[in-house]
């Protein structure tokens, strides 16, 4: 057992209760930094009630003193007998009742950028059934119509690298069963972290050489261009018609 029971809980307690750096604390509670910072700051963990992990047996006063004066100090998690097998429960991940009405958006993302994740996946990702996973598979859900995709890391239902891991294990599964997989189905299989770090993406062979096609045209073919000579700012000129003989003939006709 390397993380307190009600990990979250705890930390909001230390947050509210204590002087601890947002680094002990998190890895005391097995959370990212950033995450600590998010409760500090009342972002996350909104509405959940502090745990005292002294009154609970997981922490001594004199810990938390001495990690108080010493910011390198990590806090030491106290053998607790009821804890012992918390981590193996296995059972539907938990959704606060606020965040329930948003996991059919995030299903919708996780099969509309990630179809290679099994419904089981998906289910445990962000605590859903399989019933309702289907539905919005084949558009059957009775809501389909006004749903928007929306990613469930951003909605605080799952964690980025617990993502990560899923389409990775998806990858491994596909590339154990051999199916041929397109340039896109790969780029949906990697991590963020390595399509972060990737490099920029080159263009297709059918569209070799086009990345330095021009519009414009060249100076020399501007220098081939006739010039008008003309004096643009006399207007009456491109009015004045030559004159011939046959204004004279109308002339006389005109006195006969």
């Amino acid at each position: 057992m390397n993380k307190p029971i009600m990990a979250k809980a705890t930390a909001v307690w230390l947050v509210d209760n204590t002087t601890l750096s947002f680094k002990q604390i998190g890895d005391f509670c097995g959370l990212h930094e950033l995450e600590v910072q998010g409760i500090a700051d009342g972002d996350v963990a909104v509405g959940v009630k502090g745990f005292d992990p002294i009154a609970n047996n997981q922490l001594t006063a004199e810990e938390i003193e001495k990690a108080e004066k010493d910011p390198g100090h990590k806090l030491k998690l106290k053998y607790n007998a009821a804890a012992v097998g918390e981590e193996k429960r296995r059972g539907p991940r938990y959704t606060p009742l606020s965040k329930r009405q948003d996991r059919p958006n995030s299903i919708l993302w996780l099969v509309k950028f990630h179809p290679e994740l099994t419904d089981a996946q998906i289910s445990k990702l962000i605590g859903t059934t399989k019933p309702t996973i289907q539905s919005i598979r084949e558009r059957t859900h009775w809501n389909i119509q006004h749903m928007e995709p929306i990613d469930p890391v951003a909605l605080g239902l799952c964690k980025q690298t617990e993502l990560d891991a899923a389409v990775q294990k998806a990858a491994a599964q596909k590339a154990k069963e051999g199916a041929p997989m397109s340039d896109e189905e790969r780029r949906k299989l990697i991590s963020t972290e390595q399509s972060l770090g990737g490099d920029e993406p080159s263009l297709p062979a059918s569209m070799a050489g086009l990345e330095t096609f021009s519009l414009t045209g060249s100076n020399d073919d501007d220098e081939e261009e006739k010039r008008d000579d003309r004096d643009v700012r006399d207007a009456d000129s491109f009015f004045n018609l030559p004159d011939n003989g046959d204004d004279d003939e109308d002339d006389e006709d005109d006195r006969r």
